[in-house]
């Protein structure tokens, strides 16, 4: 699973949108500065960073901050809900209703038994968007925001020693079609195969300092 994952301000922008947006991509590298470098983690009630989030409005893309997780009741869901599997959305594609795409350079996972952590990517300072199901929960203030859930799939081969499964990633000319396509069993499948396409450029390197301990809910 993705439990961690970093956004370097100096990102080139060449997979995440086919047609960049410059408000969208300013907007993310002024968050990006201003998060100075700390990793990304899931939110919750002990730890209550949001995250910046690429969603549309009308086919047009936008960036939002948003809480990693699903909110249930105004408080952090007491089931797993950072990731979903792919499997689950393509058995019961009513999970596809809402998306957005999370800006990335990097995500974090630990190899096993080695207990080796490693940064995964398409390569240093380029910028990816994974996939995500969203829907909109109430904060334990009482606010309304919107929760995002990183939508995870098989690993490719040449990786599956490090990791079992890796973020569903979204190539640049496919963004606009899962932002506002169908949500149906289709759009999922067409997204696998597109993601696909990068498989040949992921990548990872190991990390000697600990980049995804600590979850805090």
């Amino acid at each position: 699973m993705c439990a961690s994952y970093g956004l370097d301000p100096r990102f080139t922008d060449a997979e995440l949108l086919a047609e960049a947006d410059e408000a969208v991509l300013d907007g993310l590298r002024s968050w990006a500065q201003n998060n100075a470098g700390e990793t990304l983690r899931p939110t919750g009630k002990n730890l209550r960073n949001l995250n910046p989030l690429v969603t549309a409005a009308d086919g047009t893309p936008l960036l939002e901050a948003a809480w990693w997780g699903y909110l249930v009741d105004g408080q952090p869901a007491r089931f797993p809900s950072i990731n979903t599997r792919s499997e689950r959305l393509q058995d019961r594609p009513r999970g596809l209703r809402t998306r957005a795409l999370v800006p990335a350079t990097g995500w974090f996972e630990m190899q096993k038994p080695s207990r080796v952590w490693h940064e995964f990517g398409l390569g240093a300072g380029v910028l990816f968007g994974m996939a995500a199901v969203t829907q909109r929960g109430r904060t334990p203030d009482g606010e309304w925001t919107t929760c995002y859930s990183i939508v995870m799939r098989p690993a490719p081969t040449h990786l599956a020693e490090l990791h079992d499964r890796v973020p569903l990633l979204i190539p640049s000319g496919f963004a606009i079609d899962w932002l506002t396509g169908d949500g149906t069993r289709e759009l999922i499948d067409e997204a696998l195969l597109a993601a696909a396409s990068l498989d040949e450029q992921l990548r990872a390197e190991p990390k000697p300092d600990d980049k995804g301990d600590g979850m805090l809910f």
